[in-house]
């Protein structure tokens, strides 16, 4: 018998697999039974105190502390109040970092790890979304540790760039993983129309099926592989590029995350703030914004961007094109 296109578009995750990426997960529930290697090493505890952001605006309130993330997340008021969290953390690739060891025995780092995410889910609202910025040997140990904690992943997106280091031994890497989960699948932030590029339908494959849609003609919401314009890592020369930073994600990557998973006036959380890039782009957007840094010299910096330079490439992260291909003539 010969199969056929399912197309009832009423189940989790669509009609590609039988019940969608999220749904499926719900049958899984030993996760907790999982163990890893950063379980053996000794959790950090927090001393319970009294704790004010080192800088602070208002209109949308914006708040940075300086500090070890996993201090200040135990004793930040707005416990289980946080609306979406985006963490792009230490890789502990032995990167010299201003009062940080990046240079851990690995199961120290899984514990690390660990320690802050706990931390990030009781931080986060019921319908809240946490969003991870992590390379290939973190990814997998995150994703356990996120689902034993119960929550669902809804995406395991894909942040590519050209400009990898270059390498003789292996293959360039050229992408670090963006994990998407939330504590409720169901009742989450979830704003697709804003974030709608062309679709290669309408770009490449002149498809009039796209132009006869009800809404949203010649657009989709973008594929789970992240690339395009002002997607690639922020180089020397980039007129975004906060110089004295070891890393620094693209504006229009925190774009895309702040307005597909948060309304105006939400709480957006990044526990470790680097050059500021995600208070930046959630205050240019109307989102408060809460920030934590480790290094003074970074939170100076990060602060300067987010109080007086703001967002370079607003708007750039959606209605273009991704398309690799130059439109088809014949």
């Amino acid at each position: 018998m010969p199969e056929h296109k399912n197309k009832n578009f009423d189940r989790p995750g669509g009609y590609s697999t039988p019940l969608g990426s999220i749904a499926s997960q719900r049958h899984n529930e030993n996760y907790e039974d999982v163990t890893l290697l950063g379980d053996q090493a000794r959790p950090h505890l927090p001393e319970r105190k009294h704790i004010s952001p080192t800088h602070s605006l208002s209109h949308p309130e914006t708040s940075l502390y300086i500090g070890d993330c996993r201090e200040v997340l135990a004793n930040l008021p707005e416990k289980g109040a946080v609306d979406l969290i985006f963490a792009d953390p230490p890789f502990n690739w032995d990167v010299p970092y201003e009062n940080w060891s990046d240079d851990m025995p690995r199961s120290v780092f899984e514990r690390f790890t660990f320690d802050w995410l706990d931390l990030c889910i009781d931080s986060l609202s019921p319908t809240g979304a946490i969003w991870v910025n992590i390379p290939d040997d973190t990814a997998a140990e995150v994703v356990l540790h996120l689902k034993r904690r119960g929550l669902i992943m809804v995406n395991w997106c894909v942040w590519h760039f050209r400009f990898g280091q270059y390498r003789e031994g292996s293959f360039i890497m050229s992408k670090v993983h963006a994990l998407y989960f939330v504590k409720d699948p169901v009742n989450r932030t979830w704003n697709s129309d804003a974030i709608l590029e062309l679709s290669d339908r309408a770009t490449i494959y002149n498809d009039k099926r796209t132009q006869e849609k009800g809404k949203n003609k010649g657009m989709r919401v973008p594929m789970d592989v992240w690339y395009g314009k002002y997607w690639g890592r922020v180089q020397g020369n980039s007129r975004e590029r906060r110089h004295g930073h070891h890393n620094q994600i693209p504006e229009v990557y925190l774009e895309r995350v702040i307005l597909a998973c948060s309304n105006e006036g939400d709480l957006v959380l990044d526990p470790f703030a680097g050059s500021g890039t995600t208070s930046t782009v959630a205050r240019a957007h109307g989102r408060r914004s809460i920030s934590i840094e480790c290094s003074e010299v970074n939170a100076a910096s990060a602060w300067e961007r987010i109080s007086t330079i703001g967002m370079i490439r607003k708007n750039c992260s959606f209605g273009q094109s991704s398309a690799i291909h130059k439109k088809r003539t014949t």
